[in-house]
C-alpha cells in the first residue's frame, strides 16, 4: 500500500514538471515558425492525456472528477473562442470523462476477501447466485449482480479494499494539481470542482449512512407511479446490498432520445430532487446521468444515495429572502439578504450590481411558463458572466458551509437538465414545491404591470425564443 502511494505521488509530482517542459518546447517551436494556435492545442491535448493517465490511479476520486467533468464540460463556452477551441474541448472532455471507467475491476479473489471480511467465511450462503464479474463500476467500488437467498435479484456494491485510507491521501494530491487540470479545461473553475469533490467524497465512504438514506427514499416512494428506489437488503461497512432494478441509463437518452422523452426525463429529475426534500427531509445531490434509469414501465429508477444530506433548517428562509430581493427588491435589499445569510463576510467590500447583472438572465427560468434549457443557453450565460469579470465579485463572496451540498445539487441538476435540453413547464414544477417563491413571482408579475416600475436586477432586452 505504502509503495503504491509513493508511486502515485511520484507520478503526480511529474505533472507540473512535464507541463513546464511542454511550454518550453512550444516556445522553441514558435521560434522555428510553428503556428501558435496549433502548438497551444497540442500542448493542451498532451497535458489532458497525461492528466488522465495519472489520475486514473486515484480510483474513486478520479471517477468523481470524471463524473462531474462530464456534466460541466458541456456547459462551458469553449466555442465562443472559435471552432478550434470547441474541438479541443471535446477532446479534453473525452479524456477526462474516461476517468469514470478508468478503474480496473477487482479480481474475484479480492472481492471474495471483502465479502468474507464483512459477512464471514460463509457469506455465499446468503446468495443463491453471486456473479464474480462486476456489472458496473461505482466511484469507490464496483457493483455485482446476484440473487438473494429469498429469490430477489440484488445489486451488491463492494468498496475497494483500503479505500478509506487511500482517499484522504488522494484528495490531498488532487488539491495539489488543480492548476494543471485547469490548464486543460480553459474557462472551468477546476479548483471549486475539486474542492467540492473533497467535501463530499468522505460521506460516500460511509455505506451504513448511505443505506439509511436510501431506505428512507425507498419507503417514501414505495408504490409510486413515477419513481422507483430499490430497497436495501443488507449492509456492512464495505458492502451495500440493494434490490436490483433494470433500466436504460439516462446517458442513452441524452445521446439519442427524442426531445419529448428528454424533456420528460428532465422534469422528472427536477420533481424527484424537489419532492425528496419535502417528503424525506433529504436532499439528493449526486445528480448525474449514471444514477437515473428509465424503467420498462415508464418510471424513473434512482440509485446511489451516498451524497444525500439533511436540508439546512433555514434553507427555505434563505431562498425566500434572497429570491424576494432579486425579483421585488433593490440592490440594497439584495446585498442585505446576502450579508444576513453569510454569503458576504462582515466588512467585506461587495459589488452587488455586478452580481445582479450576473444572475439576471437566470431569473427568466421562473418568469416564463415554458422554458428551454440547453448547453447552448448555459454557455451563453457563462460567456456573459466571464465578460463582466466573474472572478472579482465571487472573490468577494463565500458559501456558507452548510449550503455546500445544496450548491452541488443545484449546479449538477441544472447541468443535467441542460444536457437533456429540457423544455416545458420548468417553472410550474419548481414552484409547485416552493409556495414562498410562487408568491414572490406573483407579486413581481403584479408590480411589473404597473407603469414606471423598475425591475431589479435589470432583465435582458431583446426577443427570441427563451433558452435558444
Amino acid at each position: 500500500m505504502a509503495t503504491n502511494r509513493l508511486v502515485r505521488e511520484a507520478k503526480l509530482a511529474k505533472l507540473p514538471i512535464a507541463y513546464v517542459g511542454r511550454r518550453m518546447a512550444g516556445r522553441g517551436r514558435r521560434i522555428l515558425g510553428g503556428s501558435p494556435g496549433d502548438i497551444e492545442r497540442d500542448i493542451q491535448l498532451r497535458t489532458a492525456e497525461h492528466v488522465f493517465e495519472v489520475l486514473g490511479d486515484l480510483k474513486g476520486c478520479a471517477a468523481k472528477v470524471g463524473q462531474m467533468t462530464a456534466v460541466y464540460r458541456s456547459l462551458l463556452p469553449f466555442d465562443a473562442a472559435g471552432p478550434e477551441w470547441a474541438e479541443l474541448a471535446e477532446a479534453v472532455g473525452e479524456a477526462m470523462g474516461r476517468l469514470q471507467d478508468s478503474v480496473p475491476p477487482m479480481l474475484p479473489a479480492l472481492v471474495h476477501q471483502v465479502m468474507a471480511a464483512n459477512f464471514g467465511p460463509e457469506w455465499r450462503s446468503r446468495f443463491r447466485v453471486f456473479e464474480d464479474r462486476p456489472a458496473a463500476a461505482a466511484s469507490l467500488g464496483q457493483v455485482h449482480r446476484g440473487v438473494w437467498r429469498d429469490g430477489r435479484e440484488v445489486a451488491v456494491k463492494v468498496m475497494y479494499p483500503g479505500a478509506r485510507i487511500a482517499v484522504e491521501s488522494d484528495l490531498n494530491m488532487l488539491r495539489g494539481v488543480t492548476g494543471i487540470i485547469g490548464a486543460v479545461m480553459p474557462g472551468a473553475d477546476v479548483r471549486a470542482i475539486v474542492n467540492m469533490v473533497c467535501a463530499i467524497v468522505g460521506d460516500e465512504l460511509d455505506y451504513r449512512r448511505e443505506a439509511a438514506h436510501q431506505q428512507v427514499f425507498a419507503d417514501v416512494y414505495a408504490g409510486n407511479e413515477r419513481f422507483s428506489v430499490p430497497n436495501v437488503v443488507e449492509c456492512a461497512d464495505e458492502v451495500l446490498i440493494s434490490e436490483w432494478i433494470e433500466g436504460v441509463p439516462l446517458g442513452h437518452l441524452i445521446a439519442s432520445g427524442t426531445p419529448d422523452d428528454r424533456s420528460r426525463a428532465g422534469l422528472a429529475i427536477l420533481e424527484f430532487v424537489e419532492s425528496g426534500k419535502e417528503r424525506c427531509g433529504l436532499l439528493y445531490s449526486d445528480i448525474h446521468p449514471g444514477n437515473f434509469l428509465l424503467l420498462q414501465d415508464g418510471r424513473m429508477g434512482v440509485v446511489d444515495f451516498g451524497a444525500c444530506a439533511r436540508v439546512p433548517e433555514n434553507f427555505r428562509r434563505i431562498v425566500f429572502e434572497i429570491g424576494d430581493a432579486l425579483y421585488n427588491g433593490s440592490h440594497e435589499d439584495l446585498e442585505m439578504a446576502l450579508r444576513t445569510h453569510g454569503f458576504v463576510r462582515p466588512g467585506q467590500e461587495f459589488d452587488v450590481r455586478e452580481l445582479a447583472e450576473i444572475v439576471s438572465p437566470f431569473l427568466d427560468v421562473l418568469l416564463r411558463k415554458d422554458f428551454r434549457l440547453s448547453p447552448e443557453w448555459m454557455r451563453e450565460q457563462v460567456a456573459a458572466i466571464a465578460k463582466i469579470r466573474l472572478s472579482n465579485v465571487f472573490r468577494q463572496m463565500t458559501l456558507p458551509p452548510e449550503l455546500t451540498v445544496v450548491s452541488r445539487a443545484a449546479l449538477t441538476c441544472m447541468g443535467v437538465l441542460c444536457q437533456l435540453r429540457t423544455e416545458g413547464p420548468i417553472r410550474e414544477e419548481f414552484l409547485n414545491w416552493w409556495p414562498e417563491l410562487a408568491e414572490v413571482i406573483r407579486r413581481y408579475e403584479a408590480r411589473d404591470t404597473a407603469p414606471g416600475v423598475r425591475r431589479i436586477p435589470p432583465m435582458r432586452a431583446g426577443g427570441g425564443r427563451p433558452g435558444q
